[in-house]
């Protein structure tokens, strides 16, 4: 199937796993050359059209979206079912992101790399607090500052 837009993949695939265990979807493609490299991957989209949202796993074969036992239940899906799913990155991207924001963490990829990964709800949040001094540039350009370092030391939240 053809993808709809850059980030967003499309795919049909078999549910896998045991009813009574662990059940997901292995995805046929590498996250990390969709969507570049990133330390975890917070993905939303549909199975069956049915809204999903959840994070990766890396296993031996690849990647997987685990489904928990309420999803399935909702959805009406079970071990075995082929499924047509759409999945793309949560969240603001980078490339999304201000000017300003996207070359400080060039500057750092280790630092780009784990804000990439963070779930879109953190993410969200450092950019709501870097958005907030718009009227003060100088106070900007140190969140950013901030920012980079926070994300190079792996924190998720800034410390209040």
């Amino acid at each position: 199937m053809p993808s709809k837009g850059p980030a967003e993949r499309s795919f049909h695939a078999r549910i896998e796993g045991a009813e009574k265990g662990r059940v997901y979807l292995v995805l046929p493609f590498d996250p990390a050359k969709a969507w570049g490299l990133k330390t975890h991957y917070h993905v939303r989209g549909t199975i069956n059209g049915r809204d999903v949202r959840g994070a990766l796993e890396q296993f031996s074969r690849g990647y997987f979206l685990p489904l928990g036992p309420a999803y399935r239940r909702g959805a009406g899906l079970h071990v075995g079912d082929l499924v047509t799913v759409v999945l793309m990155p949560e969240g603001p991207q980078s490339e999304a992101l201000a000017a300003d924001i996207v070359a400080a963490l060039a500057a750092e990829p280790e630092g780009a790399r784990f804000f990439d990964g963070l779930a879109s709800f953190y993410r969200k949040n450092y950019i709501r607090w870097i958005d907030a001094t718009r009227r003060s540039p100088e106070v900007r350009a140190q969140r950013i500052a901030d920012l980079v370092k926070l994300m190079k030391a792996g924190k998720k939240e800034r410390p209040r």
